[in-house]
């Protein structure tokens, strides 16, 4: 008689293994997604639905939040509203349906702007700076290099808080405040050492006799640099850039303390949206859900490159 084959390799999981696995993630992405989908919901929501108790799931959806979101409206007399003629748009619809009429655009906008600009400016600057230094620091003999690399991981690790009023005062004394250019300066320094420490290890682990080939072709350093290493070097910045986004674009705190009107982002706009009679939570919904689009558009698109970048050198053959 022959007995069952019940011998199974130490490495590979087995079936049992793999549906566990996977229907923790799958359970773990469903309760992470939560707050998202609410939020994408309370944005087409009416003002009364979305502070309504027990809180609606099913609804009539209304562009409110949206139109809200992208204008200012002032109240007027039912008389004023009729000698307007047939509204517009829809949100001039429902504007008037709430005896107001759209009295121009709102700031979301040119905030959100800001933020494309000041996120996207500081996120090069940081993974472009962070490059060369990692590849410097990977490549060379730098003197000190362990205290420095240290030096410039501390600087990461010091809570916004502590640096807030000598960074205030010190924007002020050089006219930054209120600038794109003076947050675009801020988060790099802040990003930069997070970018070195990164892509420090993707250097690491590639062979320097690739460049070494390319210099004995006729190469320059800089050239073996561009064609040779960089390509290489490809999911790491991409993994890097990621990281240095989320923390530009989701910044609050010195955005609060540095900004007030022409380089104020969306986080610190986005809560001041007062709605009459109180908080106009769709409008917050809807400038929150448009928010979080850029960031999630380009982290889809970088993904293969974040999941490679993430692995890169986990396995050594």
């Amino acid at each position: 008689m022959s007995s069952a084959n019940t011998a199974h390799s130490v490495v590979e999981p087995s079936a049992t293994t793999k549906r566990v696995a996977g229907a923790i993630v799958i359970i773990y992405a469903l309760v992470t997604m939560i707050p998202l989908g609410w939020i994408f919901l309370t944005s087409f929501k009416s003002p009364p639905d979305s502070i309504s108790y027990p809180p609606k799931i099913v609804f009539t959806p209304t562009l409110e939040g949206y139109c809200n979101l992208f204008t200012t409206r002032t109240r007027q007399t039912p008389e004023y509203i009729e000698s307007l003629g047939p509204p517009t748009s829809t949100c001039d619809e429902i504007t008037r349906s709430r005896n107001m009429v759209i009295a121009g655009p709102s700031n979301y906008w040119p905030r959100f702007q800001n933020s494309m600009i000041i996120a996207f400016g500081s996120t090069f600057l940081a993974v472009f700076l962070g490059t060369l230094a990692a590849y410097g620091f990977s490549r060379f003999r730098v003197p000190l290099a362990d205290d420095l690399l240290f030096f410039i991981l501390s600087t990461r690790m010091m809570p916004p808080i502590a640096v807030a009023i000598p960074i205030y005062l010190m924007f002020r004394g050089l006219g930054l405040s209120d600038t794109a250019l003076g947050m675009i300066l801020l988060y790099t320094a802040v990003n930069v050492s997070l970018a070195v420490w990164l892509l420090k290890g993707f250097m690491d682990e590639i062979p320097r006799e690739y460049e070494e080939a390319a210099m004995i072709d006729g190469y320059t350093r800089l050239q073996a640099f561009r064609k040779v290493v960089l390509p290489q070097a490809t999911t790491g910045i991409a993994a890097t850039a990621i990281f240095c986004l989320i923390f530009a674009w989701n910044e609050y705190a010195f955005a609060v303390l540095l900004t007030s009107g022409t380089a104020q982002t969306a986080p610190p706009f986005i809560p001041t949206i007062i709605g009459e009679g109180g908080m106009d939570w769709p409008a917050v919904a809807a400038g929150t859900t448009i928010f979080l689009v850029p960031i999630l558009v380009f982290t889809i698109l970088l993904r293969k490159q974040l999941l490679r970048g993430i692995t890169f050198g986990a396995v050594r053959k």
